[in-house]
């Protein structure tokens, strides 16, 4: 029998008599990120790293929660479980679950590449790994993310000098925390939507420098956006609340911006293929650093990922679940779905 099965609420233990990561409310909701595909609201616990609660709450309001370590045992019904470094945002977690000798590792959503604003990816021994596929396709390979900061930099530094407004669209929790974090502030002043500001605070309690940013609120008439940057979730794109702004050049931070036609179908001035997730190189190094011979993928490219692996000898299969819906609806998707 399989340590974790998918049910009409969630991917269940029945070990330790816990969801992971579900979909419809549950007793007790062990959760990876803080992402609203992964965390919904109506659970009676969850359970999460510490990093991850106030963003939790910040999102589902007041509940019941149990924050761990990353490493740190937690022992249900004789499953053993603990939490370890995504590398996907602030608090993300994989979650490893051992139970009479078997071990299984649940993947939530993760990266390779260490951006300096949330714990670094820690691959994870076992015996069957859950992995996310947002990016399952050989035809995404991140460039260095020091390429990207640059290449944001210099839109922002040309923008400045003719007296623009650059306005970046980026996910938040994660992504505009990770462009603020890593961009040249002496460019400019860095403004931020009401979405992302909140969001800024958290991280800053948790320890990560972030350099100064201003709510858009804070500053007024048009001209006081001249040279700035302005970091606001994909949600504001072509909304009436750009018109403040006066001239401004628009761009978006996404893993999509890696196929040409998705900027100019969204009529962005700019793209950059900046991703949370893994790349198609990150998830197969990933998917071996777990010595797994089984691999069960959850959202995304799942079918050309699980077809390779399984011509490269492993039992990988599709595990069907509704993550990546919101995101890719809110950000990351050029078009409604994945």
């Amino acid at each position: 029998m399989d340590l974790i099965v998918p049910t009409d609420r969630g991917l269940y233990c029945a070990a330790g008599d816990f969801h992971i990561d579900p979909w419809r409310p549950v007793a007790r909701a062990l959760i990876t990120h803080a992402h609203g595909d992964h965390a919904r609201f109506g659970s009676d616990l969850y359970v999460c790293h510490r990093d991850s609660a106030p963003i939790l709450r910040k999102r589902l309001g007041d509940f019941a929660v149990e924050t761990v370590e990353y490493g740190e045992k937690l022992v249900r019904d004789g499953a053993e479980v603990s939490f370890h470094p995504a590398g996907h945002v602030l608090g993300s977690a994989q979650i490893r679950v051992v139970y009479r000798g078997e071990v299984w590792v649940a993947s939530g959503d993760y990266k390779l590449e260490d951006d300096g604003v949330s714990a670094a990816f820690e691959p994870q021994r076992c015996d069957v790994f859950i992995t996310e596929s947002t990016f399952g396709l050989p035809i995404y390979r991140w460039r260095p993310q020091a390429e990207n900061y640059a290449g944001i930099d210099a839109w922002w530094r040309d923008n400045a000098g003719a007296g623009r407004a650059s306005v970046l669209y980026a996910y938040a929790p994660g992504k505009a925390q990770r462009v603020i974090a890593h961009v040249d502030p002496s460019i400019g002043p860095i403004v931020c939507h009401g979405a992302v500001e909140p969001i800024n605070a958290l991280y800053r309690q948790a320890g990560f420098a972030l350099p100064p940013t201003w709510l858009v609120g804070e500053i007024t008439g048009k001209r006081g956006f001249a040279g700035a940057l302005i970091v606001a979730p994909p949600s504001a794109m072509a909304s009436p609340w750009l018109n403040r702004f006066g001239d401004y050049s628009d761009a978006l931070a996404s893993g999509w911006m890696q196929v040409r036609g998705n900027r100019r179908r969204r009529g962005l001035d700019r793209g950059f293929a900046l991703s949370d997730h893994a790349d198609w190189p990150g998830l197969l190094a990933a998917i071996e650093a777990t010595g797994a011979e089984r691999v069960l993928a959850t959202h995304g490219a799942v079918a050309p990922l699980t077809r390779y692996l399984r011509e490269k000898g492993l039992d990988a299969r599709v595990l069907p679940t509704p993550y990546g819906e919101e995101e890719a609806a809110a950000d990351e998707a050029p078009e409604a779905g994945q």
